[in-house]
């Protein structure tokens, strides 16, 4: 496997310009920010708020301060976060391929999270390496227990509350890999999903990924088709995932998701979405015609930088297309960034198969 994985290894780091994750973008556009913690500290110190409440706001600023704090150094360098159970063990085939994909990814330029314990998320960390590994660890009185490639290391961090602990993992995740685990790996998948859905999170590349042969993710492409045929999700949903029984396909359709697509920002009614190249004639025709209704009158139009894109001066020559921004159907948002690539002959743009 380790000749395997240093011959992808090699591919990946060929094409690391041109196709890894981007910087995140770090712009605020709130101008009160210290007005508004003037408020908040006021009401904290106040006797109007029971300690009931101060109790649980103060831990969680104390728990995002700190988080805070130790991803300053690494803020602006591309992750993935990899889900899975605590409880499988270095043996089990969906071990080592978990274990493969923090390697595979670590060494295309990531930085690898996990949740920092053993199972799956000690596999991540294993491949990935001391130096490339960050864990966002959950306190429990069980099971729970920072891994030994994380423990002692500046990049970990224990976290009381799963809420603020999914936040981390989401806000710094560029890549989102969900393995074989229990409720805790299920919780944090549908959490990922649903904040795609409803465009609460920006678009990211989810991934299920199983051992070879491994039908662990069955029951929930067949609870999908269920779900769809209630009407509680639409089939089009199935573009915000996909399934894999290999790290290196799963690794290489991430790899895709950026390979053309840069960024997208919000600016009043614009949307803009910022490229690393501009698309084929044909396929930014096909583009405009197939999302005709979600791109709407505007039309999808080539510009420069926006003059409220100078607090990004490092974009300023990426290309870039501008439509009026339609917030009310984010999963069309999310189907457009992937039909970006639609001319590369590759997984990147096909809507997972139940």
């Amino acid at each position: 496997m380790r000749n395997k994985i240093e011959k992808w290894s090699l591919y990946m780091n060929a094409n690391l310009q041109e196709n890894i994750a981007p910087p995140k973008g770090q712009v605020v556009e709130a101008t009160d920010l210290k007005e508004r913690a003037e408020k908040v500290s006021e009401l904290l110190l106040s006797d109007d708020m029971p300690n009931y409440d101060k109790n649980l706001f103060i831990q969680t600023l104390e728990e995002l301060c700190e988080y805070s704090a130790i991803m300053k150094d690494i803020r602006d360098l591309p992750k993935v976060s990899i889900f899975g159970g605590a409880r499988l063990q270095p043996d089990d085939p969906d071990y080592q391929v978990a274990k493969e994909m923090g390697e595979i990814m670590a060494g295309a330029g990531y930085k690898v999270i996990t949740g920092g314990g053993p199972g799956i998320m000690q596999a991540g960390h294993e491949g990935a390496g001391r130096k490339d590994a960050v864990g966002f660890n959950i306190i429990l009185p069980f099971e729970q227990r920072s891994n030994h490639v994380i423990k002692g290391s500046k990049h970990v961090i224990d976290c009381k509350y799963f809420f603020t602990r999914k936040l981390m993992f989401l806000r710094e995740s560029d890549a989102v890999v969900a393995c074989v685990g229990g409720f805790g790996t299920m919780d944090e998948l549908f959490e990922t999903i649903t904040l795609l859905q409803t465009g609460k999170a920006r678009p990211v590349p989810l991934v299920l990924l199983e051992k070879e042969g491994g039908t662990f993710w069955d029951s929930l492409l067949e609870m999908a088709e269920k779900l769809i045929e209630h009407g509680t999700i639409n089939r089009d949903d199935l573009y915000l995932f996909r399934r894999f029984h290999s790290a290196e396909d799963a690794a290489d359709y991430i790899n895709n998701f950026y390979r053309r697509y840069h960024s997208i920002r919000y600016i009043g009614d614009r949307l803009v979405i910022r490229l690393k190249s501009p698309l084929p004639d044909q396929l930014y025709k096909e583009i405009c015609e197939e999302y005709a209704e979600f791109i709407g009158d505007w039309g999808l139009v080539y510009t420069d930088a926006l003059e409220e894109e100078s607090d990004e001066p490092e974009l300023s020559s990426l290309p870039r297309l501008v439509m009026k921004a339609n917030r009310k159907k984010p999963v069309e948002l999310y189907k457009l960034i992937r039909s970006l690539n639609r001319d590369v002959e590759s997984t990147s743009t096909k809507r997972q198969n139940i």
